[in-house]
């Protein structure tokens, strides 16, 4: 499975967008970055499929471009004017060569999800690797209209609870991916975000 972060160049605020290779050709997220349907035809032909953990406006501000140029299916959890499927918890769907386990996370948003599987987790924005404000384990912001950390915190146990000790690779929707012990990060994040403390403390 090669996963590339198809806004890595970008200007503007975005959140990572993964075009996924494999047996099935995914794009995670479709971000907010102009262009970034040019970038993913210097990887690809075609889209299979966008999987979306959550409808925040950085990551789906340029979907319908995406889904006009290549139509893929769209999979989601909340209503979408184009959503081929809805996705609810303990779905599988197969995102490059490995089928992945649809965990819903609300918290930073009420229809987020994580897609787990053997190798990997699409951990969108409910946890993070860095992003400014930890590094090593961090989590979605919770101090915004309809944001959550009491429910941000049960949603990191659950990924807890059923990531397979086996994972060894990190996708977040924000800051950088991670190849190592995922565990040990989430598990920094948990105890990071029990602390209730603002995340960030000077805004």
């Amino acid at each position: 499975m090669q996963v590339h972060n198809v806004t890595a160049d970008a200007e503007t605020f975005t959140c990572n967008a993964y075009l996924v290779e494999g047996d099935r050709t995914v794009l995670v997220d479709a971000g907010s970055m102009p262009g970034v349907v040019d970038a993913i035809s210097k990887r690809v032909d075609d889209v299979d499929a966008v999987v979306l953990t959550h409808q925040h406006g950085d990551h789906v501000a340029e979907l319908d471009t995406v889904l006009d140029a290549y139509n893929p299916d769209l999979f989601c959890y909340d209503d979408h004017p184009r959503r081929t499927e809805r996705i609810e918890d303990g779905d599988s769907i197969r995102i490059g060569d490995e089928e992945f386990e649809a965990i819903y996370s609300p918290g930073h948003a009420d229809d987020h999800l994580a897609f787990v599987s053997e190798s990997s987790i699409f951990s969108g924005d409910v946890v993070v690797y860095n992003d400014g404000a930890f590094d090593d384990g961090s989590f979605g912001r919770t101090d915004m209209a309809g944001q959550s950390r009491d429910r941000e915190i049960e949603s990191i146990r659950e990924i807890l609870n059923r990531m397979p000790e086996s994972v060894e690779s990190m996708y977040a929707g924000h800051g950088d991916e991670f190849h190592g012990d995922v565990r040990e990060v989430v598990e920094r994040a948990l105890e990071r975000a029990e602390r209730r403390e603002p995340k960030y403390p000077d805004e």
